[in-house]
């Protein structure tokens, strides 16, 4: 994005930024976002919509934000926006803390202009950060009319192009409500890369002066046991995996009920009634209506492998693709490493021994694909075989076929064959179903 807004800012092959005249004022170096929109078109050769999209993402990290609203978005208008600072970019500046953010806006209600003036939201975190930092309100304070002090001995229109450029900036990292913010940290991401605390992070938590660091072999100091224990609490928190974004999860939560809701009961009703609860035996013998099954039900196939091998139906089907895959031994190893579980312990030696020779062995008559990773650690553990001994290639194997083969099903002619033919049965069952009525219906009548 960086080099994107590198090239726009090229004063001769750049976007061209103007100053306007406006009644009695002058709105120093903007451009609009048609001239903009223009330029990603011709030079990026993208279309109006993807130019559009990609304004919106470089807008959202703060490379240029619109001058007269606090929602970092771009319009294919006439509104006027202005560029970044490189000081403030995302790259370059540091993580704000709360007490700049305090001096900000303490500093925004000294300043007597209309353009200034604190919205609603602003005011409502100014009175929250005077309360959480009241000890110290008096420092902040001070700062904020130091600062305050400088701004006024610039040039107007230099003042107003700093005051927009600062003002954007806390619009990146304390965005208004409801719009998007780009500097939240994911937890699942950061847990996935396993992201290293800067040594800055480092001190500071550990109580040390930020114009020091932690004694290490080159300076030849032995740490106190006091430093000692604090690292290793501050190690203790780095593997705590119970700190969860609280957004995602919610989003989880949504998307995993909109995708069931279908096949609760509390909102749809079931295709057969509970026969513990009613004289109505269909669920048990729904295996042998195979050729009358749902669409709902086949839908739920698409869920997830695991909801696909939980179907005996839809089991078998997809047994029979991975036959004509020649590919039907990675289920049948899988099934068997699982049987292998629920076995007493007396049996498992021989069952141990007998899925190694028919899967894994150097004469396997039905030979299944592993790395050479999970092979060796497979091999090592019939040392000692227990029920856990194919758990590495059981893992490996089940993780081929989600990818790979159950993906492929759900793309496949045989699938969508039986998805479809499920549907012009529910169809029929249920055209029977209102002839029959209407008959019953008629006959009452008369």
């Amino acid at each position: 994005m960086e080099a994107i807004i590198e090239k726009m800012s090229d004063e001769d092959t750049g976007v061209p930024v103007k100053t306007v005249k406006s009644f009695m004022t002058k709105i120093p170096s903007v451009f609009t976002g048609t001239d903009l929109i223009s330029w990603m078109v011709k030079t990026m050769a993208i279309d109006d919509q993807e130019a559009l999209h990609v304004a919106h993402l470089m807008a959202s990290h703060g490379y240029f934000f619109p001058i007269d609203d606090h929602c970092l978005t771009v319009k294919n208008d006439n509104t006027f926006y202005r560029f970044q600072t490189p000081y403030f970019w995302p790259s370059h500046c540091w993580e704000p803390e709360n007490t700049d953010y305090a001096v900000y806006l303490c500093k925004r209600t000294m300043q007597n202009k209309t353009r200034l003036e604190l919205a609603d939201y602003e005011a409502e975190n100014l009175a929250k950060l005077q309360k959480m930092f009241s000890r110290k309100w008096e420092f902040i304070f001070m700062q904020a009319e130091a600062q305050s002090k400088v701004d006024k001995k610039r040039d107007k229109l230099e003042r107003k192009v700093l005051d927009s450029q600062e003002r954007a900036f806390w619009d990146v990292y304390r965005p208004m409500p409801g719009c998007v913010n780009t500097t939240e940290l994911d937890i699942k991401k950061a847990c996935r890369s396993n992201r290293p605390i800067s040594e800055s992070h480092k001190n500071l938590y550990l109580g040390i002066p930020s114009s020091h660091t932690l004694p290490n072999a080159e300076t030849h100091t032995v740490p106190s046991i006091e430093i000692l224990s604090k690292e290793i609490e501050l190690l203790k928190t780095r593997l705590d995996r119970s700190n969860t974004k609280v957004s995602k999860v919610s989003e989880a939560l949504i998307g995993y009920f909109e995708q069931y809701v279908e096949y609760d009961p509390f909102f749809i009703p079931p295709e057969f009634t509970n026969p513990w609860i009613s004289d109505n035996s269909d669920m048990w013998e729904q295996e042998k209506l195979a050729k009358e099954i749902s669409t709902r039900r086949v839908k739920r196939w698409a869920f997830s492998l695991q909801e696909l091998l939980q179907d005996s139906i839809g089991r078998e089907q997809f047994i029979r693709f991975l036959d004509k895959e020649f590919s039907g031994e990675n289920l049948k190893f899988w099934e068997a490493v699982q049987e292998l579980k629920t076995l007493p312990q007396k049996e498992i030696p021989p069952k141990v021994n007998e899925i190694w020779n028919e899967y894994l062995g150097q004469d396997a008559s039905c030979p299944i694909n592993v790395d050479s990773q999970s092979f060796e650690i497979t091999k090592k553990n019939l040392q000692k075989p227990d029920r856990w001994s194919f758990d590495v290639a059981a893992a490996h194997v089940y993780h081929l076929m989600k990818s790979d083969s159950y993906s492929r099903y759900l793309r496949s002619e045989m699938y969508k064959d039986f998805l479809n033919g499920s549907k012009k049965k529910t169809s029929v069952k249920g055209i029977r179903s209102i002839v029959s009525f209407s008959g019953r219906r008629d006959t009452a009548t008369s």
